[in-house]
């Protein structure tokens, strides 16, 4: 996901084209190497402790006791639990993404990359719901930075939803504020499951996404195919 497919998008539109590349999900930002397994081990643990404590309760004690290793294992990386955390922040996205991109390559149409890839995401927060809270809802507590780097992945997204604009008819395009509106929406009920503490269920709301997704872009009687074609 990002600048790249607005370009594409853009491109598209202004030259009457719909290329399978202008409608192809954008790609996921570039992930850092995760230079050793104690590294990695670390960023897990910190995502996890988070998503099941908290990110004010999470210290770095608590990230080494989940995951057996020493202090010095931890300050060899990190120089803090806020750069530990904004670290694991930025694999976290990176993991939901490089899953929704995959999900969706198969895919000819937005629709259904849009399906598939939400699908994924859904599926990976019935999986690994500790995980989703540790991405999605510990970021609130975690500063101005972390808050800015979510803000950059729901824009990714948006760039993606609007996508949907080479394929609605002119008359029928929605305001240019509803691709980030729809991506709110989502993530303020995603959001909302997981820090009342949910555990599953995330598959079953992907009708009802799609439906909000679709709606602004095709009309009611296209969001309506896209729910029946999301519960089957």
């Amino acid at each position: 996901m990002g600048r790249q497919a607005a370009t594409n998008a853009q491109a598209g539109a202004e030259g009457g084209g719909r290329t399978r590349e202008a409608q192809a999900l954008p790609h996921s930002p570039t992930l850092e190497l995760v230079n050793s397994p104690k590294r990695e081990k670390i960023l897990e643990g910190m995502l996890e402790a988070v998503g099941a404590e908290g990110y004010d309760a999470t210290s770095v004690r608590t990230v080494l006791d989940r995951t057996g290793l020493y202090r010095q294992a931890f300050y060899d990386n990190f120089a803090d639990k806020d750069a530990c955390y904004l670290a694991a922040l930025d694999m976290g996205i990176a993991r939901l993404e490089a899953l929704m991109v995959r999900a969706a390559a198969s895919e000819e149409s937005w629709r259904a990359r849009l399906r598939a890839g939400l699908g994924a995401l859904l599926d990976e927060l019935d999986a690994e719901p500790d995980f989703g809270r540790g991405v999605i809802v510990g970021v609130h507590s975690a500063g101005s930075e972390a808050l800015a780097r979510r803000a950059e992945a729901m824009k990714r997204a948006a760039d993606f939803i609007d996508l949907a604009r080479l394929d609605a008819g002119e008359s029928d395009s929605p305001p240019q504020i509803a691709p980030e509106g729809i991506v709110a929406g989502i993530h303020a009920i995603v959001h909302s499951r997981l820090s009342t503490g949910a555990t599953d269920g995330f598959r079953r709301l992907l009708p009802e996404f799609m439906y909000f997704a679709v709606l602004p872009y095709f009309g009611a009687d296209a969001a309506s195919a896209e729910m029946q074609a999301a519960r089957a």
